[in-house]
């Protein structure tokens, strides 16, 4: 034991200076930690709604979105384009769209709300490939059919409505999201009609 007088004032001071540096840590710490339970950013956009601009989408034009992670194909109808879906309904799987592939709204000859507009999931029913948008000359594939989408992994074919041909690998229609026209110009994927 030492017999020099002990510093009080000393004694104070490195135990406050320990006690910040040691609850700054902590809360250094805690501050990640505490956010890690947030979704984060991606997770959040994964599942929120997309609001697409198509007031510049030209007759016959593809665009292309994501929702969810999948590409989203919006191509704008024209008259013709629709007429045509009358004449291959014989050459397809699933011309009423009886299997759930699209939202109640949806089950028509055209799959949407708008006929003007076609709204699917770019991922072919067979093994999720990515079809093409065959633009004038898709005639070459169907005999009778100008506009459609075509798989080249497999084969598969998809008319302007996203209706699967007979006899191809790709069972189902091409799937098609929840989608509302909240204003002119404006297309919402994931939020159905009524839903908004």
């Amino acid at each position: 034991m030492s017999n020099a007088p002990v510093n009080n004032g000393r004694r104070r001071f490195l135990t406050v200076a320990t006690s910040v540096v040691g609850g700054a840590g902590v809360v250094g710490a805690a501050v990640p930690f505490i956010a890690s339970w947030n979704p984060s950013a991606k997770a959040k956009a994964a599942g929120a709604p997309v609001e697409v601009n198509i007031s510049k989408i030209a007759i016959g034009q593809l665009i292309r979105a994501e929702y969810r992670g999948k590409p989203i194909y919006i191509v704008r109808r024209s008259k013709e384009i629709l007429d045509s879906l009358n004449v291959v309904e014989s050459q397809l799987s699933d011309p009423a769209s009886a299997e759930p592939q699209q939202p109640d709204y949806a089950t028509n000859q055209h799959r949407s709300i708008s006929p003007e507009y076609l709204v699917a999931e770019g991922v072919c029913t067979h093994l999720g490939c990515a079809p093409t948008y065959r633009k004038g000359d898709f005639s070459e594939q169907v005999e009778g059919v100008d506009y459609g989408f075509f798989c080249p992994c497999h084969g598969s074919k998809f008319d302007m409505a996203g209706r699967v041909f007979s006899g191809v690998p790709a069972p189902l229609n091409l799937v098609v999201p929840e989608h509302s026209f909240p204003a002119k110009g404006t297309l919402l994927i994931g939020i159905g009609q009524g839903d908004a």
